[in-house]
């Protein structure tokens, strides 16, 4: 009998770009790539806080580098992808939240969201496929997504939509760019403690209410993120494409 064998999880000879890199998911998923052996490049708009991210992971043996990219500034997007790739491996994680009331909210709230979490993560996306794409790659692209793609919430009216745009273009770009052999997927959190998070936690009524929310009965940290990263931009994930994997604790279960 001949058993079969489990794909593998290593990322040896990979190179993953990561943009929002410097704190939160973003530095975890920079971590667990490392840890699997991808080449990592980080990408955010401050080159201190990379730097110190990036001297940080090398001494614990990863091949690491540092971006200072603004996702918003197009024309460098394009450009700076273009020089730095190909990249086998994005984690398009670059975010914004401007949590209010739809009658508070300003259109200057409704653009800067919107320019970052559809606009910039939409020509991230395009950057690096068009890279894979000319190379003749396969790869794996992870919009980081939420729980919040797949219901609604109060005072989430912009990030919701936003993040239901970030699912409808992940299942487009997985058609589109199947026959390249590129996967594209979304990684879907519950509230999880980082610093664009902060300001939920620290207003009790909002806490109040996602506590209220979690059948697990915690919120998330990052690390409950880094396994998750690690499978969808492996083998391990390789029959994976157009799909949203939810990490919510079961928000979304009810």
């Amino acid at each position: 009998m001949s058993l079969p064998a489990t794909p593998s999880f290593r990322l040896d000879g990979r190179r993953a770009l990561i943009t929002g890199a410097s704190s939160g998911i973003g530095l975890a998923a920079a971590a667990a790539l490392v840890e699997y052996g991808a080449h990592v490049t980080l990408a955010a708009r401050t080159r201190e806080k990379l730097e110190a991210a990036a001297d940080e992971l090398s001494g614990t043996g990863g091949t690491v580098d540092s971006l200072a990219l603004d996702v918003t500034d197009l024309d460098a997007v394009e450009r700076e992808i273009e020089a730095a790739g190909p990249f086998d491996i994005l984690v398009n994680n670059a975010g914004a939240a401007r949590p209010k009331a739809m009658l508070d909210m300003a259109a200057a709230d409704y653009d800067h969201v919107m320019d970052v979490n559809v606009r910039a993560a939409y020509f991230v996306a395009k950057a690096v496929a068009k890279g894979l794409v000319e190379t003749g790659k396969p790869g794996s692209i992870i919009n980081v997504s939420s729980q919040m793609g797949h219901v609604g919430g109060p005072d989430r009216t912009v990030y919701a939509a936003s993040k239901h745009a970030i699912e409808g273009l992940t299942k487009s770009m997985a058609l589109e760019f199947a026959p390249h052999g590129i996967r594209v997927n979304t990684l879907c959190p519950t509230f999880i403690r980082t610093p664009l998070t902060e300001p939920t936690f620290n207003d009790p009524e909002r806490a109040a209410w996602v506590a209220a929310k979690i059948p697990l009965g915690r919120v998330g940290e990052v690390e409950d993120m880094m396994g998750p990263i690690v499978f969808l931009a492996s083998d391990a994930s390789a029959l994976m494409t157009g799909a949203s994997l939810i990490v919510d604790g079961g928000w979304t279960a009810g």
